[in-house]
């Protein structure tokens, strides 16, 4: 390497990232909590200001525990933003882990093209300190604008996608396949600015606190309540709470 390349490396240690080291960014990171997790993310965390993608055996496998102690440290401060998510939020949990109910914003839209754009203006208003957004099928095209949007925020942002979507091509520069393990998740690290990891990191996750989610039948009611009048056959409009 000759003395000027060594100059600019060590001027803009940023800028450079050999495949076979860990990469570094200047954008800021929450820790994981997880310190086997941290060690093998570039930063040693979650990044702001990025894609993250999480791609799922199946939702409730224990992703939202892995999430936990990042959205709590982010609300703290700012407000944690869930658009499209499987269930609908289970807000005595979200207080039980130190989340206000205040600092949570749920979004749930008819069309995807809707919900794209929600996360996108989220992304671009500052609004929020952490993103989550569930979809199924999205284009690259969507992708690269969100991911666009996401580097032109300070919000850390996460994007929660089937496992079959690993087979994709992402702009996102980190991407986790988690899948069920005994009593924890198992992470394959599909895509990361580092080097390659064949082996799947086993995280173990204890915490028995109650589902973020409610995913029980909501047809069941009190036996001294009426049963409300049935309802004609309608779109479910967008509902912003």
């Amino acid at each position: 390497m000759s003395a000027s390349a060594a100059t600019i490396v060590s001027e803009c240690p940023h800028a450079i990232w050999r495949a076979d080291q860990m990469g570094s960014c200047r954008n800021p990171v929450i820790s994981t909590s997880h310190p086997a997790l941290d060690r093998e993310l570039p930063n040693g965390g979650w990044p702001a200001s990025s894609l993250i993608e999480l791609l799922l055996q199946q939702p409730g496998i224990g992703e939202m525990r892995l999430l936990r102690p990042a959205l709590a440290t982010i609300a703290r401060q700012r407000r944690i933003a869930l658009v499209q998510p499987p269930h609908l939020p289970q807000i005595a949990a979200w207080s039980s882990w130190g989340l206000a109910p205040a600092h949570l914003l749920w979004i749930k839209t008819a069309r995807s093209a809707d919900a794209l754009w929600s996360a996108e203006q989220i992304l671009r208003n500052g609004s929020c300190g952490a993103l989550l957004f569930w979809q199924t099928h999205v284009r690259s095209e969507s992708l690269r604008r969100l991911h666009l949007a996401a580097q032109e925020s300070d919000i850390v942002f996460w994007m929660i996608r089937p496992l079959s979507s690993a087979q994709d091509s992402s702009p996102a520069p980190l991407r986790l396949a988690l899948r069920s393990a005994h009593a924890g998740v198992a992470i394959d690290i599909v895509k990361r600015r580092g080097p390659r990891r064949d082996d799947a990191l086993y995280l173990r996750l204890d915490d028995k606190a109650a589902a973020p989610f409610n995913t029980t039948s909501l047809n069941h009611a009190p036996v001294d309540r009426r049963a409300p009048a049935v309802t004609a056959s309608r779109n479910v409009p967008a509902a912003l709470v």
